[in-house]
């Protein structure tokens, strides 16, 4: 007897979706995920992204990171796009608008702090033909790779980020000390601060 029958298709060899390692610390926040991705590490030259971490650094001030990511977009907005010579140029008028903004830290300080450190910003880019210049010129031009089996061996700062903080505070740079310095130094690159561990390593 013959027996009817359907042949059955061979099942689709999926290759199984791998699992991105990264650093603790960026957890299972998506938004967080692609800053760590994409941005954390990555060695930065470019004076107009070197000036908006300076500023959302300073308003991170004594808050959390991903708070500051949240509001980044607002800050693009309340901060001229962090282009320099206009955040230089804010009156009075600029931060009494920037206080009624919900969607940045309303500080006083840190507002007006921002301002006057892009006004110092500028007269670095004179002094050394560019920021970048003057910041990659503390780590020979090439960054430094540290190498920390966990989050837990990273120092909050270093005698690199205790010189840049002192000289720049010297200049009249407000809300840059040295903590905020090192974490300054690693979200630009200039010390690659991933785990061993984490994918993102030998790529930074």
């Amino acid at each position: 007897m013959r027996l009817n029958y359907e042949p059955r298709e061979s099942p689709v060899n999926e290759s199984p979706v791998k699992q991105i390692a990264r650093c603790i610390w960026c957890g299972d926040d998506p938004l967080y995920q692609e800053y760590h991705d994409q941005e954390w590490g990555v060695p930065c030259r470019e004076d107009k992204k070197l000036f908006e971490f300076l500023c959302l650094e300073g308003a991170q001030a004594g808050l959390s990171w991903i708070t500051i990511l949240r509001k980044r977009e607002a800050y693009r907005l309340a901060f001229a796009d962090f282009e320099v010579e206009k955040v230089a140029a804010f009156t009075d008028k600029d931060v009494q608008r920037c206080l009624q903004d919900a969607g940045i830290v309303r500080n006083r300080l840190k507002i007006k702090s921002a301002i006057s450190n892009a006004r110092l910003f500028i007269d670095m880019q004179k002094e050394f033909g560019s920021f970048s210049h003057y910041l990659w010129a503390y780590v020979d031009n090439s960054p430094i790779t540290n190498h920390w089996a966990s989050h837990s061996e990273i120092p909050a700062n270093t005698m690199l980020s205790d010189a840049i903080a002192k000289d720049l505070k010297a200049r009249g740079f407000k809300f840059f000390g040295t903590t905020i310095c090192y974490a300054y130094l690693q979200a630009m690159g200039l010390v690659n601060d991933h785990c061993t561990d984490c994918d993102r390593h030998q790529a930074c």
